[in-house]
C-alpha cells in the first residue's frame, strides 16, 4: 500500500545536515553538506528502504530523523509532532516511539553487561514497571527474537553475530516503540543469518504493528523487505516509488547504473557492469545534477539545472531527472 494511501507516521521535510571540520590559521574550515534538502513520508506499518552507494547519507538520514543527530535545517515529524520543536524531557520520553537497530551488533552491546541487563536497560531509564515486570518482559522478549531464557545471564561475546543482533533488536523492542531506523542491521552477517534476520523483522512488524526506515546498500535485501524504495545519492533523494516500480522500471539513471552493478545469472555466467567514473567529494559536489559526472546520457542542462523530483508516472513514482526513463535496464 503506498504511503498516500495511509496517515503519515513520519514525516520529513527539507531536512538538511552539514558537518564542519579542519580549518586553522590560514585555511578556512571544510564544510560537507551531508544530507541536501531531502524530503519523504513513512506511513504507519509501513517499511521504507533507503539504498545508495556508502557515503551518501543514508547512515546520516536515519540518525537525523531520531535526532541522535540535530539538523542543521528542515523538519522532522513524528505522529505529527515536530521533533526539533522538543525540550531534552519530551523528547527522551518520545524515544520510547524510537528505536535504532545498528549495523555491529558486538559494536552496539556493552560487554560488561549481561544479556538481560543490556535488554532490560531501557525499561529501568525510563522507569517502566518494578523488578518482577521487568523480568516478566525481559522473558518475553527473549522469546520473541527467538533466544530462550537461559540466554539472558550469558554475555555478548558468547553469542554468534546472528544472536548478537537478535539481542540488539530485543533491546529496541523493550518499550514497545512504533517505530525502528534499521541501519544496515543484516549486511554484517552471512548470508543465511542475514535471510533469518530479514524474516524476523518482517514477522516482528506483522506481529507488533512496527514501522521501518531500513538502510542498506544491499539491493537484494532492500527489495526483499521493502514496500517502497528511496535511492540517494550525494545527499539527495534521486528516486523513489513502490518496490515493483523501482526494480521493474526504474526512471534515473543512477537508478539504472545500481541495478546494472548488482551481480546478476544470465545464461549462466555471472555478470557485473560497474558505474562509471569518480564518486564526487561531498565537500564540492557538481554543479547541476550530482549524477552528471558519471551518467552516459547527461547534456548541459544536466550541468547547470539541479532537476527537482518530479512525477514520472501516474503514481507515486518520482525521479530527480529531466530525461527520466530514457536509460533502461
Amino acid at each position: 500500500m503506498a504511503a498516500a494511501d495511509r496517515q503519515a507516521l513520519l514525516r520529513v521535510e527539507a531536512l538538511e545536515k552539514t558537518f564542519r571540520s579542519g580549518g586553522g590559521l590560514f585555511s578556512p574550515p571544510r564544510s560537507v553538506r551531508a544530507v541536501d534538502g531531502i524530503s519523504f513520508s513513512i506511513a504507519a506499518g509501513e517499511t521504507v528502504g533507503l539504498v545508495g552507494e556508502s557515503g551518501c547519507g543514508k547512515t546520516t538520514v536515519g540518525r537525523l530523523v531520531l535526532r541522535l543527530l540535530e539538523p542543521t535545517g528542515g523538519t522532522v515529524a513524528f505522529d505529527g509532532v515536530d521533533l526539533r520543536s522538543l525540550d531534552p524531557a519530551r523528547m527522551r520520553a518520545m524515544r520510547r516511539d524510537l528505536q535504532i537497530i545498528f549495523q555491529d551488533p558486538l559494536g552496539a552491546l556493552n560487554p560488561r553487561m549481561s544479556v538481560g541487563e543490556l535488554i532490560m536497560e531501557p525499561l529501568v531509564i525510563h522507569g517502566v514497571g518494578d523488578a518482577v515486570d521487568r523480568q516478566r518482559r525481559l522473558a518475553e522478549l527473549l522469546g520473541l527474537v527467538g533466544l530462550a531464557s537461559y540466554h539472558a545471564g550469558r554475555f555478548p561475546h558468547e553469542f554468534s553475530g546472528g544472536q548478537r543482533q537478535r539481542i540488539c533488536i530485543a533491546r529496541a523492542l523493550a518499550l514497545n516503540p512504533r517505530f525502528i531506523v534499521c541501519d544496515e542491521a543484516a549486511s554484517a552477517l552471512d548470508v543465511s543469518i542475514q535471510a533469518q534476520i530479514l524474516n524476523l523483522l518482517q514477522d516482528l512488524r506483522n506481529e507488533l504493528s512496527l514501522t521501518y526506515l531500513f538502510i542498506s546498500h544491499d539491493l537484494g535485501v532492500i527489495r526483499h523487505i521493502s514496500d517502497r524504495i528511496m535511492v540517494m545519492y550525494l545527499g539527495q533523494i534521486v528516486e523513489s516509488g513502490a518496490k515493483r516500480e523501482i526494480f521493474e522500471a526504474p526512471a534515473h539513471p543512477y537508478t539504472v547504473a545500481l541495478l546494472r552493478s548488482a551481480p546478476s545469472r544470465r545464461r549462466g555466467k555471472t555478470r557485473f557492469s560497474a558505474i562509471k567514473g569518480e564518486l564526487p567529494s561531498p565537500s564540492n559536489p557538481p554543479a547541476g545534477c550530482r549524477f552528471h559526472t558519471r551518467c552516459p546520457i547527461a547534456r548541459e542542462v544536466c550541468r547547470t539545472t539541479p532537476p527537482p523530483l518530479a512525477a514520472v508516472s501516474a503514481g507515486n513514482h518520482r525521479a530527480a531527472c529531466p530525461f527520466a526513463g530514457e536509460m533502461t535496464l
